[in-house]
């Protein structure tokens, strides 16, 4: 039987959004010699994501997938190993720690700090995936203020959906809120706060039939599922608020997790029930979700995973 080619590794970073590529910074400022994988999606959920406006040190804005490429620059420069690939196997029973990448390769790994993300929940529509960063967004707190004095949708009906419908009533003319069934899920407070925001419309028993606009969103077409009704309202944004996907599938019969699928980590840090692994990010941040929160959890898993490897004399 053929060999699985291994190799072993001080620090395994996997993932590369800004928690994979911060770790990555930090780990090789501190010498650990970090290996990042990049993973599905290279520089995470900014690569789709097009102006942003809210990370500090950029004046004038910068475009998502620009600032990732500064990001891995950045890592690289600082002496980290940065690889095309994606993690589809772990076992983390025993020590080193192992890791297959792409069902081929096995590293060996005596610190490993997950970074794989989250990915925002989509309704399938084709337009929608057309559209997306022109006026499609999965982040009212990311892209709410381009819609400012302009009207929106937003489909969703839990907690999440009623917060960033109330965030973007604060800034938008109009926000038409869609929601599939005749109630919330959300709270009874976010429901009642949401209903009775004046420049909150709501559609009950209505879902997304199809976003309109070829270049950009310029309307959304609303079917009423008991009627089979379709009206066309113009507006400028269509926000997707039905929930987020933790990318912690592989992690699941080693790493404890909460109930939706975001790994747990030790309160103040970016410790896990394991040892030597470490968790950054969204894939354990349901809450903040930013790309400079995501950042500074980066920052401490290599801290973490520093401390970790000097006080096993590894380091």
């Amino acid at each position: 039987m053929e060999q699985t080619p291994s190799e072993k590794v001080h620090c395994l970073i996997i993932g590369s959004g800004p928690a994979g590529y911060t770790a990555a910074v930090y780990a090789a400022r501190a010498n650990l010699r970090p290996v990042l994988y990049q993973g599905i999606q290279p520089g995470g959920q900014l690569t789709i994501t097009t102006e942003v406006e809210n990370y500090p040190g950029y004046p004038d804005g910068v475009q998502g997938p620009e600032m990732m490429v500064h990001f891995e620059k950045q890592a690289t420069r600082m002496g980290a190993d940065i690889r095309y690939g994606l993690a589809t196997k772990v076992d983390f029973s025993g020590h080193p720690h192992k890791v297959w990448i792409d069902d081929e390769k096995l590293i060996e790994a005596d610190a490993v700090i997950i970074a794989t993300g989250a990915s925002a929940k989509w309704l399938g529509l084709e337009s929608e995936q057309r559209l997306n960063g022109y006026g499609v967004s999965a982040c009212a707190v990311c892209d709410g203020f381009f819609f400012r004095n302009k009207e929106v949708a937003i489909v969703g009906a839990g907690d999440t959906a009623a917060e960033e419908a109330l965030y973007l009533s604060k800034l938008c003319t109009t926000v038409h809120m869609l929601v599939r069934k005749d109630k919330m899920r959300a709270s009874r407070i976010m429901q009642e706060r949401v209903q009775q925001t004046p420049n909150i419309k709501m559609y009950w028993n209505s879902e997304a039939d199809e976003v309109l606009g070829e270049s950009r969103v310029e309307g959304l077409r609303i079917r009423n599922n008991k009627t089979g009704e379709k009206k066309d309202v113009p507006l400028s944004g269509f926000f997707v608020a039905i929930g987020h996907q933790p990318n912690s599938g592989i992690f699941a019969n080693f790493v404890e997790m909460d109930e939706a699928g975001y790994i747990k980590t030790l309160p103040g840090t970016s410790k896990t029930n394991i040892e030597g692994v470490f968790a950054a990010g969204d894939v354990q941040d349901k809450i903040y979700r930013q790309a400079v929160t995501a950042a500074g959890s980066g920052c401490m898993a290599a801290l973490d995973a520093e401390r970790y490897l000097s006080a096993k004399g590894l380091a």
